[in-house]
């Protein structure tokens, strides 16, 4: 399964110290049950914003639990994205990424991404998902009903 985690839950994954949702979710995505899925601006975004994060990239993907999309591809279906103006967020790149990896779980807080990933006009195919620490940091059964589901990457 891919999976996206937005830069603003990257220090819930890669800090120093986590809360229970998001060390299982890099549990999950370390011991390959899941693949993280990167690219473009957010690649910039996460590498700048944790350094738990560059550490861990440089060897994920050598790993194969990590999978970077061309900055090319990313740039130029957010701004399709954007003409199409069908979006709420301010993450058309995150949508942009979802759209071309076939990543259908997305590891974030922020409410009108979290809304655009559920928007079958932006993502379909299977229906995207949304892993969230929102209301809580504790690692619930609809965390792990996230994590146990096989059909969020589409081919």
């Amino acid at each position: 399964m891919c999976a996206i985690v937005d830069a603003n839950v990257g220090s819930e994954v890669f800090g120093a110290d986590p809360p229970p949702a998001g060390e299982r979710f890099f549990a999950w995505i370390n011991k390959g049950r899941g693949r993280l899925v990167c690219g473009g601006k957010l690649l910039r975004e996460l590498e700048d914003g944790s350094h738990g994060f560059r550490e861990w990239a440089s060897q994920a993907v050598r790993a194969g639990t990590m999978r970077i999309v061309d900055d090319g591809e990313v740039r130029e279906r957010t701004e399709r994205i954007e003409q199409e103006g069908v979006h709420r967020s301010d993450d058309p790149h995150v949508l942009a990424l979802a759209q071309l990896s076939g990543a259908r779980l997305l590891y974030s807080n922020d409410t009108n991404l979290r809304q655009d990933f559920k928007n079958f006009r932006l993502i379909d195919n299977p229906a995207g998902r949304v892993y969230s620490t929102r209301q809580s940091k504790h690692f619930g059964r609809s965390h792990q009903r996230l994590l146990g589901r096989r059909d969020l990457c589409r081919p």
